[in-house]
């Protein structure tokens, strides 16, 4: 048996390197420039806060760490992504092994995420979304930690308020996991009464909360900018009374649109489609409440508020999909029989890169078309003219400025959008069509 674990855990490592080396290079190959997500982490990376106009501060500070140790190299950032999904996809896996009593299912649950386009199709953009991926496996692995176990450890309480905090303040959407596990919690202490209220539970509330003062200090002193950001973006003030009803359901068909290779696999996979639902399954009831209630929750905000959730957002949601239907139905999967399933997840994993290098190759108006180095060359050449000393800052939007900002040898840091009192105040400064470079 240790023989067979050691193989399945051999063939899981291959899966996950192959997918590292695979979405690394395609990105890599068949885009001339970073996406826009990318650009704009960069280029808020190069001036860092606490937060930003549109989001809170991790998914800014990862990339900078990047760029300090490989600069302007563009497979980096897709490297960078690349590593966030599979250390997602390895505390999947972790999690499984404890659900599964064999490791085979674990693994299914695993190659099952290769079906969603999240995972892969999308994932080069390092963004806010791929962000919060391996925050919110290890939130969910070390709940179960704490879930499972007798005797509550503190530093199992300790690693989820600190993964909860580094997971929001990536995304504040981050809170609809939050929730659903305070949920579970709650429903198990007062309504079930299988577990009782341990004080540990604080830790990871105070290891949240201390972790979040500086980010909060940060939106009061900025108008709370990133949340009316985030509310605009749901287009809650142009919200009709209609809103309430088609936005909700257009949400939940795209939920299904999104799912449909998943539950091919699932298809392919599972024998017989039957399940009776039992709410004193401990297994069962962990898992309902991390894969569904969040999505409930999220449906609910739509249905109460009339806004709109767009499809990017949902990129976390679906990490422990494979598992929930694993184990919903792991009576009727012969896993002496998996060569359907096999099959269709090799077609999808190699499908997914063809499709992105196609796509990439014969569109050519993309973001990622765009001349960044060319521009940047040209504006180098053109401040060179002028000025002996090197740029400092540059100002004007995330992505034409951003691209300056990540292409100049300089790294001048982005400063905002330009005004009169910025460049008043600096030495010397050029302004490029609607963006300015200048010295302080």
């Amino acid at each position: 048996m240790s023989i067979i674990n050691r193989n399945i855990n051999n063939i899981f490592f291959i899966f996950i390197i192959s997918h590292l080396i695979i979405w690394t290079l395609v990105p890599t190959l068949t885009n001339h420039n970073l996406p826009l997500d990318t650009i704009e982490a960069l280029a808020w990376g190069s001036n860092l806060d606490w937060g930003f106009n549109k989001h809170p501060p991790m998914s800014a500070f990862f990339p900078e760490m990047f760029y300090q140790i490989f600069g302007a190299q563009d497979w980096a950032y897709y490297l960078l992504s690349q590593i966030f999904v599979i250390i997602s996809f390895y505390y999947v896996y972790k999690f499984a092994e404890e659900i599964f009593k064999i490791k085979t299912l674990s693994l299914i649950s695993v190659l099952m995420l290769e079906s969603i386009y999240f995972y892969n199709f999308t994932s080069p953009e390092f963004n806010v979304n791929v962000c919060q991926l391996p925050f919110w496996s290890l939130v969910v692995y070390y709940s179960w930690k704490i879930y499972n176990s007798k005797e509550i450890k503190f530093i199992d309480c300790f690693l989820v308020g600190l993964f909860a905090a580094i997971g929001f303040l990536s995304k504040y959407l981050f809170i609809y996991l939050l929730l659903s596990i305070d949920l579970l919690f709650i429903y198990l202490i007062f309504y079930q009464k299988t577990k009782k209220f341990d004080f540990k539970y604080l830790i990871t509330l105070e290891v949240f909360i201390v972790l979040l003062i500086p980010h909060l200090i940060w939106l009061n002193q900025n108008d709370y900018i990133t949340l009316t950001y985030g509310l605009k973006r749901t287009g809650i003030e142009n919200s009709l009374i209609t809103d309430h009803i088609k936005l909700p359901i257009l949400f939940i068909l795209k939920q299904i649109g999104i799912l449909v290779p998943f539950l091919f696999l699932s298809y392919l996979l599972i024998k017989k489609f039957s399940y009776k639902i039992k709410f004193i399954d401990k297994k069962f009831i962990f898992l309902f409440f991390v894969n569904i209630i969040p999505i409930i929750l999220i449906f609910i905000t739509s249905v109460i508020t009339g806004s709109k959730i767009r499809t990017m957002w949902m990129t976390p949601f679906y990490l422990f999909f494979g598992v929930f239907i694993v184990y919903l139905f792991q009576s009727h999967i012969n896993i002496k029989k998996l060569k359907p399933f096999l099959i269709g997840f090799l077609f999808l994993f190699f499908l997914s890169p063809i499709l992105y290098s196609y796509i990439s190759i014969t569109e050519t108006d993309k973001r990622t078309d765009y001349p960044g180095k060319e521009i940047a060359a040209k504006v180098q050449i053109t401040w060179n003219e002028s000025f002996d000393e090197e740029i400092e800052f540059v100002t004007g939007d995330e992505w034409k400025a951003g691209n300056l900002s990540y292409h100049l040898k300089s790294r001048p840091k982005w400063d905002g959008f330009t005004n009169n009192e910025k460049l008043n105040n600096s030495s010397k400064f050029i302004c490029v069509d609607d963006v300015c470079l200048g010295r302080y």
